[in-house]
């Protein structure tokens, strides 16, 4: 018995020995971790039942900006809802499908092509907010000198210039073809790297055992083999659908746009968090938008994950 109490001890120490050690290394990242991102989140959730106009100290309210979000507040259902639902669907998987589709296709190319056109893509997500101001907004201007109606006018497509920035209507769209534009980042090299990565001899015996063209190799082999880029990438897409800001009133140039054309959610808790300075209110949209989030990535963690 005490033979088996000093074999076992000594055993039981350097797994705890070994065990605290892993603690001491990742404990920097927990606290940071804690510190800048759990802390915020529960102070946002906490005021979002409050009333908090930053200057007096925040009073209890309960649901009731919850409340007015879906009662008192037209502009969320009529405008801000159907905007950032209509720009996540379509930037999301549009911009997913596209990143993918490039990524596929520059694998089919030689080293230095490859890398060449990869930056070219790449470049747009890091200076889209200067390109827009210098480029698209030469590009979509209401008057003649505009490239695109110059172009139309040219045509004798068009009688009159159109007010692509200035219609609430178009606005939408334009901001729709400026961010998909912009759109290929992080996710785009990650589904890149994915399919780098993919074992090129995998390919070779599913056509001995009889694959047919690349279509079915991109189902059958592509995708499978690469679910965590994919999974990564369809996060960062939502993530970067949902969390946009700022792109109708950049392209117009006023704030708000004309009649909200483009106003999103993150436009809205912008507006009421330093416009209106109530942070309450913002602070309940801010949960509303992490509640979508999650849902839409619960639904690319079943799509995506690993068996």
């Amino acid at each position: 018995m005490n033979k088996t109490l000093t074999t076992v001890m000594p055993k039981a120490s350097k797994k705890v020995k070994r065990g605290s050690s892993g603690y001491v290394f990742i404990f920097p990242y927990l606290l940071f971790f804690t510190m800048l991102i759990i802390l915020p989140t529960l102070l946002n959730f906490i005021l979002s039942f409050t009333y908090y106009n930053v200057i007096e100290f925040p009073s209890f309210t309960g649901v009731k900006n919850y409340v007015d979000i879906f009662t008192t507040d037209p502009l969320f259902l009529k405008v801000v809802l159907p905007n950032t639902l209509k720009y996540a669907l379509i930037i999301g998987p549009g911009g997913y499908l596209l990143a993918f589709i490039l990524a596929w296709i520059l694998v089919q190319l030689p080293h230095r092509i490859r890398t060449v056109l990869a930056v070219i893509i790449y470049v747009p997500s890091m200076l889209g907010g200067v390109m827009m101001t210098v480029v698209w907004r030469v590009l979509f201007s209401g008057d003649s000198t505009g490239y695109l109606n110059g172009l139309l006018l040219n045509l004798n497509l068009i009688d009159q210039p159109i007010q692509w920035l200035q219609d609430p209507n178009l606005l939408m769209n334009v901001m729709l073809v400026v961010v998909m534009w912009s759109s290929m980042g992080l996710s785009f090299l990650a589904l890149l790297a994915g399919i780098l990565n993919i074992d090129r001899t995998i390919y070779e015996a599913a056509y001995i055992d009889g694959l047919k063209n690349r279509f079915q190799e991109i189902f059958y082999i592509t995708i499978p083999s690469m679910k965590p880029q994919m999974l990564f990438s369809a996060v960062m897409a939502i993530i970067g659908a949902f969390k946009a800001a700022g792109v109708a009133a950049a392209l117009s140039g006023s704030s708000p746009p004309p009649q909200y054309g483009g106003w999103l959610i993150v436009d809205h808790m912008n507006d009421y968090a330093f416009q209106k300075f109530e942070m309450g209110y913002a602070s309940a949209l801010a949960v509303i938008l992490l509640l979508m989030i999650y849902y839409f990535n619960r639904v690319s963690y079943k799509l995506f994950k690993e068996d």
